[in-house]
């Protein structure tokens, strides 16, 4: 019989954390037993999730070794300077500069320049200690650092420099091209750091995971180390599927932040709010997850604010239940050239929902490439205000003679156990 290969994941983000950072390695860990390689996680024991969900507690396959320990939390310290404004730029809530108040440019200052290369970076020491003991014990031959925090990718640099163990580093997000690094108000000298840290990680390696080909394509502009490509999938679930919605409703789930504000779209609904009578009678937008200010306004001065429901964080299981119930789906990302690498994790999921999806965002997506090749809906750019309004008119058409339903295409590619297959190839 064959003796499991054990890989240890370094991690931050572990239920019960919620939002989408803490699905990727929690469904490996999932799979991974299937193909050989057995899992240990090593996650902080105290960590300040900007979001959590303790129904992510009950996805934790059973028997999996969970080690952890403490960190010192230096938004726990923020917080005693204005608890909401330090919540807001924990969980990626930033708003434009002109509008932001002496304490966010302060907290903001503080962060990019004093810890770098992320408010975790007290955390890298300790570990590296703990686990030069756990690994030599337990004869760990991999280890697999996930970032962000980017800091939990120095761990694994050590680890591999003091230990000569294999080291695999997964980046979910970019480091230093990544579009909030710009609102760090990042001295000189700080940025020379993050770009120094980043050429250290990618050249040192032995492994490099993305999610994305343009990230892959960045990457290997900075390092000769093999990269490759698994992107964030979809998982099978319990949740029973609902009816659809009576209402045409285009629901957008997730953080909509001040720079994912699709105007024009804004302007194609109340456009055809005015012109259409039977749209008007069912038109409602729903909005869960955390909505930033800018955007509110954005949608309040297009008078859609009796169109628009509001819903906080909801647990994983009803997001899933309602990307099933709406009629359309929304997935709005920035218009950056910084943010064509992102592929948002609810993507894979909005896909096998059965609901149509209207995207948003820059040219040359990764997320344009695969809906475009899985036939899930319909990709546009911030300015093409007449295509979406005739794409929702479409749609809407489609609502009334109750056949708005989607035929995709090569999604078995994008479940969690055929990634984890790839993955465990790689261990």
């Amino acid at each position: 019989m064959n003796v499991p290969k054990k890989a240890l994941i370094i991690t931050y983000y572990w239920p019960p954390a919620g939002g989408p950072g803490v699905q990727r390695w929690l469904k490996f860990v999932k799979y991974l037993p299937q193909f050989g390689v057995e899992p240990i996680v090593f996650c902080p024991e105290n960590p300040n999730y900007p979001i959590v969900d303790q129904n992510m507690l009950n996805e934790v396959p059973e028997g999996t070794r969970v080690l952890k320990l403490p960190i010192k939390e230096p938004y726990r310290f923020a917080n005693f300077i204005s608890k909401n404004k330090a919540s807001e730029i924990s969980s990626g809530v930033i708003p434009k500069a002109k509008k932001q108040s002496f304490v966010q440019k302060l907290l903001l200052y503080v962060r990019g320049n004093f810890f770098i290369p992320d408010a975790r970076k007290s955390w890298v020491r300790p570990s590296v200690e703990f686990l030069l003991e756990y690994i030599s014990k337990n004869d760990i031959e991999t280890i697999i650092t996930t970032g962000p925090p980017h800091s939990l990718h120095l761990i694994g640099m050590q680890l591999k420099a003091r230990l000569g163990v294999t080291w695999i580093a997964d980046f979910r997000d970019p480091w230093t091209t990544i579009g909030y690094h710009k609102e760090l108000k990042l001295s000189k000298s700080s940025k020379e750091k993050h770009l120094k840290l980043e050429q250290q990680v990618l050249q040192t390696a032995d492994h490099i995971l993305v999610t994305s080909n343009n990230t892959k394509l960045e990457f290997e502009t900075k390092t000769s180390q093999p990269i490759t490509v698994i992107t964030n999938g979809y998982d099978t679930h319990k949740v029973a599927r609902p009816e659809k919605d009576k209402k045409f409703t285009m629901s957008h789930i997730g953080s909509l932040l001040s720079q994912r504000n699709p105007v024009q779209f804004w302007k194609a609904i109340s456009e055809l709010i005015d012109e259409n009578e039977d749209f008007r009678k069912v038109i409602q937008l729903n909005l869960t997850g955390v909505v930033s200010d800018d955007v509110l306004q954005s949608i309040y001065h297009h008078n859609l604010k009796e169109y628009v429901h509001l819903q906080g964080y909801v647990p994983h299981t009803e997001a899933i239940k309602a990307q099933m119930q709406s009629q359309v789906l929304l997935l709005i990302e920035i218009d950056s050239e910084d943010t064509k690498v992102i592929i948002p994790g609810k993507l894979f999921e909005y896909m096998i929902s059965n609901t149509p999806i209207i995207a948003i965002g820059p040219m040359q997506s990764d997320v344009e490439r695969i809906i475009k090749e899985t036939n899930t809906g319909h990709y546009f750019y911030y300015n093409e205000k007449q295509r979406i309004k005739s794409q929702i008119l479409l749609y809407f058409e489609a609502y009334k003679a109750n056949s708005l339903v989607t035929q995709p295409i090569g999604l078995q590619q994008y479940s969690r156990k055929s990634l984890t297959e790839k993955l465990s190839k790689l261990i």
